[in-house]
């Protein structure tokens, strides 16, 4: 429980950071959204698929934080109106929300998402 709890924090944490790294700016809505990505990337794409091809993990991984986001952004963006992303100009995208780039970007960065998770995996006995 513990260990799910610093996953989701060290997520919380990253994609904010990324974001401000990238873009310049960030929401604090990103918190939340990042923390649930790691969180469930931690359990789908190394644990539940712990197993299978790292390809296969990196889709999921994508498809993860894609979804994670198309919520948010439907929450926050549509819902709320706050208008923190717009990808209505970025080719292949999903009611401006979510695009096919990203979901490549995100593919990769799942890579370091699922080492971090897998690191903290060995710390579990401690916590």
């Amino acid at each position: 429980m513990l260990l799910d709890g610093l996953i989701f924090l060290t997520g919380s944490c990253a994609y904010p950071t990324l974001e401000m790294i990238w873009r310049g700016r960030t929401h604090g809505s990103m918190a939340v959204a990042g923390g649930a990505c790691l969180y469930l990337i931690h359990k789908v794409c190394c644990q539940r698929l712990g197993g299978r091809s790292l390809s296969l993990r990196c889709l999921a991984g994508s498809g993860i934080i894609t979804g994670v986001e198309l919520v948010t952004g439907l929450i926050v963006n549509r819902g709320l109106g706050l208008g923190v992303w717009d990808y209505s100009g970025v080719p292949l995208n999903l009611l401006g929300q979510v695009c096919l780039p990203y979901s490549l970007l995100w593919f990769g960065l799942t890579l370091p998402a699922m080492a971090l998770c897998e690191s903290y995996q060995k710390l579990g006995p401690l916590f």
